[in-house]
């Protein structure tokens, strides 16, 4: 059966709660054949309006996960409301306890100095029987440079993992999983955004009020306005009219 998806501006997103993400991640992994997940949130709505390569890539993704309150809030205004908002960072979290049970191979890719390997300790000590075949931490920019990155994707490939998470940040990470996943195929690949860092503490992470609320991005926009200013003040401005214009034109189909 085709899965239910929702559109969102040039996106469709997968309508799913969380055991069946969970479930079909564990399916797809276990089946050893590639692919990956993309978690669009406002940003990505907004990338995928003007960027047709970056549309691309979540076209052809074998799951799309909604990570953002707001793109919840558009689905219900628009008439095809999405029952859960699942983002990266939370499903590195949740997915520790049946990659345990599954005896799945996980590889962690990014995060700050020292955060996947922190990450990678808290989860095993957290979920007894967890495999973390291996941790990158390549510094910053080293997706410019060929040597280093077949450095990379040859260190996943010889660790045997069935699946990699890869916390480069939006969208570098969807642009880094798309172009090298078939250097390390057959593993299946989870982008998880800050996920390495709130795990280790190296950042902390917004209050689950906030999160509840919609409101991680002020959070973040707080924390850090000088890298993340022009991307929510300016850029992620445009998200208001796209939707307007899905809107105003009736299209709400899933």
């Amino acid at each position: 059966m085709k899965r239910p998806r929702v559109r969102i501006g040039s996106l469709e997103i997968d309508d799913l709660d969380w055991s069946e993400a969970l479930e079909k991640v564990a399916e797809l992994a276990a089946r050893r054949r590639g692919g990956y997940v993309t978690t669009p949130n406002v940003d990505h709505v907004v990338l995928a309006d003007s960027d047709p390569g970056f549309r691309e890539i979540n076209r052809e993704a074998d799951l799309v996960f909604a990570d953002g309150m707001p793109l919840l809030w558009v689905a219900r205004l628009l008439g095809t409301p999405l029952r859960a908002k699942i983002s990266g960072s939370d499903f590195l979290v949740r997915f520790a306890a049946p990659a345990a049970a599954r005896r799945f191979r996980l590889f962690f890719l990014g995060g700050r100095p020292g955060a996947a390997a922190a990450a990678a300790r808290r989860l095993r000590e957290e979920n007894p029987g967890l495999e973390v075949a291996g941790v990158e931490c390549p510094p910053f920019g080293f997706e410019l440079d060929p040597e280093r990155n077949r450095a990379v994707t040859e260190a996943i490939r010889r660790s045997g993992a069935d699946l990699v998470f890869v916390g480069l940040g939006t969208p570098k990470q969807e642009r880094w999983i798309s172009r090298y996943r078939r250097d390390y195929h057959p593993a299946f690949s989870v982008p998880c955004g800050a996920g390495f860092d709130f795990l280790s503490g190296q950042v902390p992470r917004a209050p689950r009020w906030m999160r509840r609320a919609g409101m991680e991005w002020c959070w973040r926009l707080l924390r850090e306005p000088r890298r993340l200013g022009r991307r929510y003040l300016v850029r992620d401005a445009r998200f208001l009219p796209i939707v307007f214009r899905q809107w105003l034109h009736g299209n709400r189909t899933r």
